[in-house]
């Protein structure tokens, strides 16, 4: 359900008990900018020169698979390898970002379309990706629809290597870079759903995907 006109409706009812035009001014957003750009970053690990095996070795601690093809074009065929090793069948729903792989020449079924309760798998792309834990940062947008990554039990992730970042830090500070504002829904997965809400034992699967399955990609 899109909450957009919601939102945006809530936020309009504020600003005018405030006294405020409905939108905000240049002057405003110049402000926050200014104050963004003035707040001092506060203290970082180390993460090493090689940010690439930093991402492999925190999302293999949180129980993520990983594989590694050298371009977008061998994804596909990488995606069929993983679902036969897992028994699975070779048909998934995906991103429309990721229509132009040659997904029907690897021997897959793929629809790009958001899922319903009866697909097992979802291909997705990544906004970027941080070295620092592991996590992939999906932004939602028409083609790139959160549910994806969270309804199937089985979520594919393709991460170009040149999209990792170092921390958390790094991947807001791109994303105002290049979309300058968040979208609706912005979404941190640090390997597949867990709980440990019934004596403390964990438990894969509970609140989405039991799997995560990413796909490194180093010529993207």
């Amino acid at each position: 359900m899109d909450t957009s006109a919601a939102r945006a409706a809530i936020f309009s009812r504020i600003r005018a008990a405030q006294s405020r035009p409905s939108q905000p001014t240049p002057a405003e957003l110049e402000q926050v900018r200014q104050y963004l750009g003035s707040h001092a970053a506060g203290p970082r690990p180390d993460l090493g020169a090689d940010l690439v095996a930093r991402f492999r070795q925190q999302a293999e601690r949180t129980s993520q698979t990983l594989d590694t093809v050298q371009s977008l074009d061998e994804v596909p065929a990488a995606t069929a390898r993983y679902l036969a090793g897992l028994g699975l069948p070779k048909q998934a729903i995906a991103w429309q970002t990721l229509a132009g792989l040659p997904w029907q020449p690897a021997g897959l079924a793929v629809e790009f379309r958001k899922p319903v309760n009866e697909d097992l798998v979802g291909v997705t792309g990544c906004f970027c990706a941080v070295a620092e834990t592991g996590t992939l940062m999906l932004l939602s947008g028409p083609d790139t629809f959160s549910s994806a990554a969270l309804l199937p039990e089985t979520h594919i992730a393709i991460v170009p290597v040149s999209r990792i970042v170092g921390s958390i830090e790094d991947a807001f500070a791109l994303a105002k870079a290049e979309r300058g504002e968040l979208p609706r829904a912005t979404n941190f997965i640090s390997g597949p759903s867990r709980t440990g809400d019934i004596e403390q034992t964990i438990v894969l699967g509970a609140h989405g995907p039991y799997r995560v399955h990413v796909i490194l990609v180093n010529g993207a």
